[in-house]
């Protein structure tokens, strides 16, 4: 599992922009919270292949609820966007990114399951 790990250095530079974790328990004791270093190489796991959360589990990086929460914390606390953003700012450093040219994707299909259209049909 060592290839799927995010490599140390990186992750000296990810551990400060994670939100400090919501309080324990409110009657105290519970589980040690797992680290966050373990959760994040499990977000990225799944974020990488495309398997479901609950496959964590057999994995022994962190168990595929523990990393689904902590994602969605993290999520709303916007971690991801700055590192989106952190990503971004690198690689125009170092590279430099063109924004005088920009292109956006899309399309327009219609839904597979949206059912019949309840209008008549127009002979003209």
């Amino acid at each position: 599992m060592d290839g799927w790990r995010i490599p140390y250095e990186l992750w000296l530079r990810v551990a400060p922009l994670i939100p400090p974790p919501r309080k324990r328990h409110r009657f105290g004791g519970g589980r040690p919270r797992v680290p966050d270093y373990r959760v994040m190489n499990g977000i990225f796991f799944v974020l990488r292949t495309g398997c479901q959360w609950k496959a964590l589990d057999a994995t022994g990086i962190c168990s595929g609820s523990t990393a689904h929460d902590r994602f969605q914390e993290w999520r709303r606390a916007g971690l991801f966007e700055r590192l989106w953003a952190l990503g971004l700012e690198e690689y125009d450093t170092a590279k430099g990114i063109d924004w005088s040219w920009l292109a956006m994707d899309g399309a327009t299909t219609k839904a597979p399951l949206g059912g019949e259209k309840k209008r008549e049909k127009s002979n003209g």
